[in-house]
Parts: C-alpha cells; structure tokens; sequence
C-alpha cells in the first residue's frame, strides 16, 4: 500500500523544456524533438527516480508555434508515443490527454483500454474540453462552455460503462468446451443520449487496473463538478499556498458530497524548480534561462492568452487595471495573470519571463533542500497530495530534478524508493474500482 505521508509525483513531458525557449539552451536536443528515443530517454530518467507517472499534455492545433512557442508543442501525439513507450517501461505510469470535444466514447475507451493492457495496468486519461482547434475537424462555431461540459460529462460516462461492459472473470480459456469467453457476463449498455448513441459492449476485456486512472485539469466551475465527480487527480495551477489550501478543501468537500472518498482524488498542483547546490547558482540559471526568452514573441503569447492586443504597450509598463475583464469564464490561470499584473505590479517584461517559467504554476529557484522544505510544507498544509514536476530545461533540467531533489525527498521519507505495485492505481494509492 502506499503511505499516506508519501507525495504523488508526476512530470508534465515536454521534451522542450518546460521554461518557454530553454530549447535555446546548448545541450537541449532540440534537434531531436518528435523523436522516441529523445523522450524515452527522459520518461528512463523519471522511471528510475520512481515517479508516479509521465503526463503528455495535447494541443490539436499550431497556433502556438506560429506564434513562435514550441513549449506546449503537439510533437508528441499521446496515444502513439504512450503505446511505444509501454514497451520502453515497466513500471511508471503512462497518462495522455484526450479531448472529450474532438472524439467519439467509443474509439477512446479502446484505446485506453488497449493502452493499458499493452502496458499491464499502467494507462491515465486527462479529460480536456476544448475551445480552440474545431477548424480542423470542419466544426465553425466553438460550442460554449456549458455545452463542452454536458458533453464531456456524457462522454466520460460513456466511457466508463464500456470498461465496464466486461465482468472482471469473463475471460475463462476452457480448451474442452471451446469457449474463450464467457458471453453472459459481457453486456451492452444501450446509451442513447444528448450527444451519443453507444451500443457496447466494448470489443476488449475489462482493464488490468479495472479502469485506467482518470485525471482532469478545470479548475473552473463546471470542471471541478466534472472532477469531482469522475476523477482520481486533479492538476491545477496553484502559485499561491493560501489559495491552494481553499482549493483542497473546496474540492475535497465536493468529492464527499458526491458520496466518494476524498482520499480517493490527489490534488496535484505543478511546480518548476530551479536547482542549484547553491541559492546563488540557482539563481544564476534562473536568469540565464529568462535570457533566452524571445521577448517579442513573448508579447504575443501573452496577449493571445489574456485575449488583449499588447503591441502598442511599452515592455516597462504595467498591463492597465482597466484592460482586464471580470467575467469568470475567462479561466482560473487569466486570474492568475491578473493577480500578477495589477495586484502585484509585475510589468510586461517581468510578466513574459514569469509566465515562459510558469504558464500560471508555481516556481522556485533553490537548492534541493530549499525546494524541498516548501514542497513539504504544501504537503503538510493539506495545499496538495503532491506535485507535477514541471522541468524547466531538457535533458539537464530534469536530471537535476531526479539525482537531486526526488532523493532529497525520499531521505527525508516523504516519497517512495521502490515502486508499491504493478499498475498506476496501486502506486497511486486509489481503490479498485468495481465493474
């Protein structure tokens, strides 16, 4: 069993750099980007220091490279690189994203499945709606938020029932007879509903781990009822400690009230630490790598994210109040950036190279031990159940964090040194889910 005093530990993959342009950076591997044995390498290194699990984030369009950000890059399509990389691993957990706005239940829940079979029990879905990128699948009006939602809603149902179309014992190989399967205990689930209308039962046996692990990442509204409602993580960006802890304790209240078991869900917020065996060395990465930030194309990504037109606005200067709207379905991270920009009086140029570290997340440049001691008070505080370590540079970046800060955490026993069991539910600590 796992701990209760251990951290979940994940790493969100962009073999990149987390840091916006830390590619720049002389030994990044740039040139490999796209590759399997470039990200194999990296997901080795996460392997070893006993990670819970690699995180694939997905982006379905290219508009943040012609904005010249190859950061949040769809390189790496999840599904393709997951399966390659089930046969590169034995032991880490393999979660990828897939947007309930741009698939249909049925295919999604057999590749899953299939993942986690091909991977014995190792496979993690990150439920996304979308709101950008229907151009590429003929769709010209974005549907609004609420409509994204009762459709992601309906689809993780979906999905789930067909994981569950087959009994855990339906597989019975009985050579004498001649029956594989034991058809009585497969069922279709007849779903005839808003958006879909699934026959079932899925075409494969029930999952190694009974379902894979479910992750989800809204922090609005509407997606933390989602969450509450179907997953096992949550990712959130949370840079503030006080706000973090409200946001566990709300979530974890709504999890309960929903008649499941708050330990259940792990709250798992990012971070990226910038290591260092001094403060000072640490700080001076720290500025090297905002000195790779390209600061026009900075000014872009911003403003395309908090929806303004930054051009004319001095590099300097502060973003105006005035500039920023109040409508809350602009997101928890526009918030965030607003929270930086007035409240904090960060200017454009300090916001470019805060949000190129951070997109939003916590960061910190430190020794391990410093890194450390704040990771351990979040933990402790009930601010979270663990963290998703944001690399800021690749390959160099993460091997810091996994030769220095990983073991620095389980000296002070707060993380495993050997792998709990063999599928991503047993490490994470998460029940087994009835069919």
């Amino acid at each position: 069993m796992k701990p209760k005093n251990h951290m979940v530990l994940t790493t969100f993959m962009l073999p990149a750099g987390y840091h916006k342009d830390s590619w720049r950076m002389e030994d990044s591997r740039a040139e490999e980007l796209g590759n399997l044995d470039f990200v194999a390498d990296l997901t080795a290194m996460a392997e070893a220091a006993k990670l819970d699990a690699v995180f694939f984030g997905d982006i379905v369009h290219a508009n943040t490279v012609m904005r010249g950000d190859i950061k949040m890059n769809g390189f790496y399509e999840p599904m393709t690189v997951l399966s390659a990389l089930a046969a590169r691993t034995k032991n880490i957990g393999l979660i990828g994203t897939m947007s309930t706005s741009f698939s249909e239940p049925y295919n999604l829940a057999r590749q899953l499945c299939g993942l986690d079979h091909m991977s014995n029990g190792r496979a993690g879905w990150n439920i996304v709606t979308s709101s950008d990128g229907f151009s590429n699948y003929g769709v010209e009006d974005v549907p609004d938020p609420a409509v994204r939602y009762r459709r992601a809603t309906e689809f993780v149902d979906v999905v789930q029932r067909l994981w569950d179309s087959w009994s855990d014992d339906a597989i019975i190989v009985d050579r004498a007879s001649g029956e594989y399967v034991d058809r009585s205990k497969l069922k279709a689930i007849r779903h005839k509903g808003e958006f879909f209308e699934v026959e079932g039962p899925i075409n494969m046996p029930r999952s190694p781990q009974g379902r894979p692990v479910l992750v989800q990442a809204g922090s609005s509204g509407p997606g933390m009822d989602l969450g509450s409602s179907v997953a096992d993580g949550i990712y959130t960006a949370q840079p503030f400690k006080e706000p973090s802890i409200e946001f566990y304790t709300k979530f974890k209240n709504m999890v309960a009230e929903k008649g499941r078991n708050p330990d259940d869900v792990k709250i798992i917020p990012g971070i990226l630490p910038i290591l260092g065996d001094t403060e000072k060395e640490a700080q001076d990465l720290a500025n090297e790598l905002a000195g790779y930030v390209h600061l026009g194309n900075g000014r872009k990504q911003v403003g395309a994210d908090l929806k303004m037109d930054l051009s004319e606005l001095e590099i300097d200067e502060s973003i105006p109040a005035e500039w920023f709207s109040d409508d809350p379905r602009l997101g928890s991270r526009y918030q965030i950036y607003r929270k930086k920009s007035v409240d904090m009086g960060m200017t454009l140029r300090e916001l470019i190279v805060d949000l190129a570290r951070s997109t939003g997340h916590q960061w910190m440049a430190g020794t391990p031990s410093q890194v450390a001691d704040r990771m351990v008070d979040w933990f402790q505080s009930k601010a979270c159940d663990g963290f998703n370590l944001n690399a800021p540079f690749n390959p160099g970046g993460f091997k810091l964090i996994c030769d220095k800060l990983v073991p620095e955490l389980q000296d002070r026993g707060y993380f495993r040194s050997e792998y709990e069991g063999t599928t991503l539910r047993d490490n994470l600590g998460l029940s087994l889910p009835s069919a």
